[in-house]
C-alpha cells in the first residue's frame, strides 16, 4: 500500500512540473527548438543552450513520468480490491496517458499549431486530474463496502459543485492555450472590454474575448462552490476549496497585469503555472468531497471524536 501511495503521488507531483514546464516551453517560444520527436535534432542529449534546455528538460521529466506512472499502474492493480475508485481511475490513466504522449509527437510534427497545442495542454490538466484522484485514493483509501450509496449523498453538495469549478477551469486554460499559442494575448490592448468592443473585431480578438468571459464565469462558479463547501463536508474539502478561491484572485490580478504590462515573460510564466495550481486545488477539493461519505471513522477524525465527547458527558 504504501509503494502504491508513493508511486500515485509522485506521478501527480511530476504531471503538475510537467504543465509548468509544458507552459514555459510555449511562453518562450521553445516548442520547436527540437524540431524532431522522439530525438532532439537527432540526438538523444543534444547540445542544451538556449531554448533547446527548456524544451529537452519537458522530454526528460515526460520519460521519467512514464516510468512512474507505470509504477502506480502496476501498484494500483494490486491494490485494486482493497480500495474502491482504483479500477476505474487506472483504466482511466492508460487511457489519457497513451493519448498525451501520441499528442506531444503531434504538436512537434504540426509545428505547434495551436489547436494542437489546446489539445496538448488539455490533455496534460486530464491527466493531472486523473493521477491526483488516484493519489487522492491511495491516501485516503476508501473501503468498497463503505462506498455503496455513498457517492449518491456526495452528489447533493458540494461534489459536484467542485466538478463544476474544475470544469470551467478547465475550458478557461484550454481557450488561455490557444489564445498564448496563436500569439493573441495582446490582441485586446485594454480591459475589461476589448478596445471598445465586447467581443472585438477580429478572429484573435473575439477568441481573447472568450478566455477573458470563460474567466469571469469560471470566478463566478468557483465562488459559488466555495460557499457551498464552507456548508458543510470536511475540513479538507474547505481548505482546498479556499485555497482555489484565492488563486483565482491571483489569476485574475496576473491576467490583468499582462495586458496592462504588454506580456512580460515572468509574469506569463506565472499565470500559467498559478492557472494550473487553481484547477488543482479544485480538483483535489471535489474528490475530498465526493469521497468524504466513504471514508471510515478512522479517516475522519473531526467528526469521529464529536459523538464520543458527548458520550463521554452523558
Amino acid at each position: 500500500m504504501k509503494l502504491f501511495r508513493g508511486f500515485a503521488i509522485a506521478s501527480a507531483a511530476l504531471a503538475f512540473v510537467l504543465i509548468v514546464l509544458g507552459s514555459w516551453v510555449r511562453i518562450n517560444d521553445a516548442g520547436l527548438t527540437c524540431p524532431d520527436w522522439p530525438l532532439c535534432k537527432g540526438a538523444l542529449v543534444p547540445a542544451l543552450q538556449g531554448g533547446i534546455v527548456l524544451e529537452w528538460s519537458h522530454r526528460l521529466v515526460a520519460f521519467l513520468e512514464g516510468f512512474v506512472i507505470l509504477g502506480a499502474i502496476v501498484t494500483g492493480f494490486r491494490a485494486r480490491r482493497e480500495i474502491a475508485g482504483v479500477t476505474p481511475t487506472l483504466v482511466a490513466l492508460g487511457v489519457i496517458f497513451l493519448a498525451q504522449v501520441s499528442l506531444g509527437g503531434a504538436t512537434v510534427l504540426l509545428a505547434n499549431s495551436p489547436l494542437s497545442v489546446m489539445l496538448h495542454w488539455g490533455m496534460a490538466m486530464a491527466l493531472l486530474a486523473t493521477l491526483t484522484t488516484l493519489a487522492a485514493l491511495s491516501f485516503l483509501a476508501p473501503r468498497r463496502e463503505a462506498t455503496r450509496g455513498a457517492f449518491s449523498g456526495a452528489s447533493e453538495g458540494a461534489a459536484p459543485a467542485l466538478t463544476i469549478a474544475a470544469g470551467f477551469a478547465f475550458v478557461t486554460m484550454c481557450i488561455g492555450a490557444y489564445v498564448s499559442s496563436s500569439y493573441a494575448g495582446l490582441a485586446c490592448s485594454t480591459v475589461p472590454a476589448c478596445d471598445g468592443t465586447i467581443f472585438g473585431t477580429s478572429t484573435p480578438q473575439l477568441v481573447q474575448m472568450l478566455h477573458r468571459l470563460a474567466a469571469v464565469a469560471f470566478a463566478i462558479i468557483a465562488a459559488i462552490a466555495t460557499v457551498v463547501v464552507w456548508q458543510g463536508t470536511s475540513i479538507r474539502a474547505k481548505t482546498f476549496a479556499s485555497i482555489g478561491a484565492s488563486l483565482v484572485v491571483l489569476q485574475i490580478a496576473l491576467g490583468v497585469g499582462n495586458v496592462v504590462w504588454h506580456l512580460p515573460t515572468a509574469l506569463r510564466e506565472a499565470h500559467a503555472a498559478n492557472a494550473g495550481a487553481t484547477f488543482l486545488a479544485f480538483v483535489i477539493a471535489a474528490v475530498l468531497a465526493a469521497l468524504e461519505p466513504s471514508l471510515s471513522p478512522a479517516t475522519q477524525p473531526d467528526r469521529a471524536r464529536v459523538p464520543q465527547r458527548i458520550a463521554t458527558n452523558a
